[in-house]
């Protein structure tokens, strides 16, 4: 997991080859009035999902997980919080691995709690279980799906 400032994103461009395209899609972009829904920007292998999500608690917000794909997630309207677990240390499947949606949910209590304000981004790895959505009230937020290699 990386959590940072998009004013150091450049920093990250060398642990994947479309980081940088990511983060130049991130920067180019006015989230507060883009349209919602899915945006391909390298067919499968990046794109960018826009939405306002409804926040939750942290008894309603399970941990998730993902095999083929990094997630970077930004919020726009308000601060996000997101529950965290290392992946290996997860034993309550709520569900099994779903490979067309590449997602998997757990019951699991989460290790820590990420507080990620606008201007900030998170990185979620395939090791890392994650929670979105923590909060009061509805986010504006951005996540970037790159496929991993």
């Amino acid at each position: 997991m990386i959590l940072d400032s998009l004013s150091n994103a450049e920093k990250y461009y060398e642990l994947h080859p479309l980081f940088k395209d990511a983060f130049d899609y991130i920067k180019s972009t006015n989230f507060k009035d883009a349209s919602l829904g899915k945006i391909e920007l390298k067919g499968d292998d990046l794109f960018a999902i826009i939405s306002d999500s409804d926040m939750r608690t942290q008894a309603e917000a399970p941990i998730e997980v993902h095999n083929e794909y990094i997630d970077i997630q930004l919020p726009v309207s308000c601060t996000e919080v997101f529950g965290w677990k290392f992946r290996a240390e997860l034993v309550q499947e709520d569900e099994v691995f779903d490979p067309k949606r590449d997602i998997q949910f757990f019951k699991d209590e989460y290790t820590s709690l990420i507080s990620v304000a606008p201007g900030n981004f998170v990185v979620f790895f395939p090791q890392d279980g994650h929670a979105p959505c923590i909060g009061n009230g509805t986010v504006r937020k951005v996540v970037i799906k790159i496929r991993k290699k």
